[in-house]
């Protein structure tokens, strides 16, 4: 049973900066795709950023590229997602997810297992 776990959300000031964190149990993330996805209130659940297990290559939605960052601790099985320069729209809840054979890294269906998720509210 592959269980995802996220914390680190908050409330932060537009421009400030929040790091996510996704510890998964269970299986090894080596051996995944991993994905940061975000729903805001009324809003479909959109793809913000993808690690590939192939090589560990990293794919980001053009709204969030160069502001966030996500990596992989090995040790600590553990997925991260910094996130810089916060905007307002940046505001929901951010779901961790993994996948065994991720092909379309963007597609929410892709992904096996789902965090319960951590808000992320960005205030002006």
């Amino acid at each position: 049973q592959v269980q995802l776990v996220e914390s680190g959300g908050g409330l932060v000031q537009a421009g400030g900066s929040l790091s996510l964190s996704c510890v998964v149990s269970g299986r090894t993330i080596s051996s995944y795709s991993m994905g940061w996805f975000r729903q805001a209130p009324g809003k479909e659940r959109e793809f913000v950023a993808s690690s590939s297990w192939r090589g560990g290559g990293t794919y980001y939605a053009d709204s969030v590229k160069g502001r966030f960052i996500i990596s992989r601790d090995f040790a600590k099985n553990t997925v991260y997602l910094q996130m810089n320069s916060l905007q307002l729209e940046d505001t929901a809840h951010y779901y961790c997810a993994a996948g065994r054979s991720v092909l379309r890294a963007t597609v929410a269906d892709e992904y096996n297992y789902w965090g319960q998720g951590t808000q992320v509210t960005v205030s002006s």
